[in-house]
């Protein structure tokens, strides 16, 4: 792995620590952050020791947003490549073929509220806040947010939230689907690591196959989410880990899958 400046990396026993590291301005995404994010997670995608991936933010904060100090001098088409670089960023996350859970230890707003909704799973400290806040600032949310979250937590919920501004805490994030677990503060790493090894016990190509079946198929109609359904079960069924599962399965014993 290449060092990152702003960000942590510890592979432990296969599942790899990302920390966005800029505690003093509360993690906020810039565009050397970013590119961090598409470096980080590019490697870590093809690194075999690294099955399972959770994201993080150093001190009080997960990502408390975008920098705005660097935002406010940008002229226009420094904002678009801003933004193209943040979707980049964000969409390379959302397309990793490992697993990825977001442990929202703070402030997840803005451009940090659009990390963890990258990744495939939100466990959240109860001090978590939630929030996409840029109407405040005269713009809206560019990293992904007005597409992610209305698939997260539906239209209506969504349109709310970034219209509002409004920051919620970790009981309502998970009332509505935007949180998927909550846990005390002092155990949520402890309990997100819990997860990536029960991930890791399950068939890799088996979640690989769900999460993408989910993902994809959020982006059409029923119809067609449904073939995408079938093709990605089949892809499944050619693989060494149906004949390791079933066989288990008639066996009555705990299946023991090669991690990919």
């Amino acid at each position: 792995m290449n060092k990152y400046e702003n960000l942590l990396i510890e592979v432990k026993e296969g599942v790899a620590f990302v920390t966005v590291n800029r505690p003093k301005a509360l993690n906020a995404l810039n565009a050397d952050v970013l590119r961090d994010l598409t470096g980080a997670f590019t490697e870590l995608a093809a690194l075999d020791e690294a099955k399972v991936i959770v994201v993080t933010g150093e001190g009080r904060a997960f990502v408390a947003g975008a920098d705005i100090a660097q935002m406010a001098k940008m002229t226009t088409p420094e904002l678009r490549e801003l933004a193209i670089l943040g979707q980049n960023a964000m969409n390379v996350i959302d397309q990793t073929p490992k697993t990825v859970i977001a442990a929202v230890n703070g402030f997840a707003l803005g451009g940090g509220n659009e990390l963890a909704m990258a990744c495939d799973f939100r466990f959240a400290s109860v001090k978590a806040k939630f929030g996409q806040p840029e109407v405040n600032l005269g713009i809206l949310p560019f990293f992904g947010g007005t597409q992610r979250l209305p698939r997260l937590v539906g239209r209506g919920m969504a349109s709310y939230l970034i219209c509002s501004g409004e920051m919620i805490d970790a009981e309502e994030a998970l009332r509505i689907g935007l949180a998927d677990k909550v846990f005390p503060e002092e155990t949520l790493l402890e309990e997100a690591e819990k997860f990536a090894r029960l991930i890791m016990t399950k068939s890799p190509i088996g979640v690989r196959m769900a999460l993408q079946s989910i993902g994809t198929g959020l982006d059409t109609d029923l119809k067609n989410g449904i073939v995408i359904e079938r093709e990605c079960a089949v892809s499944t069924f050619c693989s060494k880990d149906r004949i390791t599962g079933m066989e288990a399965f008639l066996r009555k014993e705990t299946p023991i899958f090669e991690n990919e």
